[in-house]
């Protein structure tokens, strides 16, 4: 069973495609590309663990740090390129999204939304970095060194000329609302991105 946040991803995976996924955890997203939509699935993932529950899930893995670069990868060599909230726990995230984009003509990407309201107040009313089931570390000792914000990332993405072809925005659980299709940027917890460079 997939969740929810990986639902949407797939939708926008074509069948039969080369798809890379970046963080590959235990690979179910990719065992589902495989099975479902006879994809052409690799991942890259750095913990043991999960490299090993890939294997057991029958997933093509690579143990590799996304901090180390990809250039064993060639330019075009994929269709899909995705990344799953590890955005923001990357050294320099504008780099590796060029780098997916080297590689395949279309990436995915999530990470959590900073401009969220509840992270705004905790902000305001303690002056502390906030912690919550999204973003559920101490500042010292967080994965996430890079947070942004939606518009952020749009930002980013008008600079190097990246086009967002489709954007999803939800809460927590991923799921989409109407409140959050009012006020993404406010009450949207975690973005869903398709961009590409064509």
């Amino acid at each position: 069973m997939l969740r929810d946040d990986l639902k949407i991803i797939q939708q926008w995976v074509k069948p039969g495609s080369k798809v890379l996924d970046l963080g590959c955890g235990e690979g179910l997203l990719l065992k589902y590309l495989k099975e479902e939509k006879q994809c052409r699935a690799y991942g890259l993932e750095i913990d043991p663990d999960k490299i090993t529950a890939c294997i057991g899930n029958g997933v093509n893995v690579v143990e590799q740090n996304l901090d180390k670069g990809l250039s064993n990868f060639a330019d075009h060599s994929m269709n899909t390129v995705i990344m799953t909230q590890a955005l923001q726990a990357v050294q320099r995230p504008d780099v590796l999204l060029d780098e997916m984009l080297r590689i395949g003509d279309e990436a995915i990407v999530t990470f959590p939304n900073f401009g969220f309201w509840r992270t705004r107040f905790y902000l305001l009313l303690k002056g502390r970095m906030p912690m919550s089931e999204t973003l559920p570390y101490n500042w010292y000792d967080t994965p996430n060194i890079h947070m942004c914000t939606f518009r952020d990332f749009e930002v980013l993405c008008r600079e190097k000329g990246i086009r967002i072809l489709n954007r999803t925005v939800v809460d927590d659980a991923h799921k989409e609302h109407w409140t959050i299709r009012l006020w993404p940027s406010m009450l949207g917890e975690i973005a869903v991105y398709h961009i590409t460079r064509k």
